[in-house]
């Protein structure tokens, strides 16, 4: 492996690490104002639209594959359940569908 490509992995490396210690250092024992907490709280919601919606219009098989996912993806979603639980809930389920049809 050249030393460039070494440069660049730990550049990368960095670059990645910087904003998430960044929080921890200058937030150490402080609380977050009530608006701060509620904009983070609804960052998943935010990350559901970004990644689950766009597949659900550009799916080419099955229309019924991508309207199923987004469907129960929304239902979880809408019981406040964690990002992960959401997306391995919407696997799990077009999983189930796939065998059945």
């Amino acid at each position: 492996m050249s030393t460039t490509m070494l440069i660049i992995i730990l550049g990368m490396g960095i670059v990645t690490y910087i904003p998430r210690v960044l929080p921890l250092i200058t937030m150490n024992g402080k609380e977050m104002p009530p608006r701060v907490k509620a904009v983070l709280q609804n960052v998943p919601y935010a990350a559901l639209g970004a990644l689950i919606f766009p597949g659900v219009l550009y799916i080419q098989e099955d229309i019924w594959f991508g309207i199923i996912g987004g469907i129960t993806a929304l239902s979880v979603a809408l019981f406040g359940a964690n990002l992960i639980i959401v997306v391995i809930s919407s696997i799990t389920v077009l999983t189930i569908y796939s065998f059945l049809f």
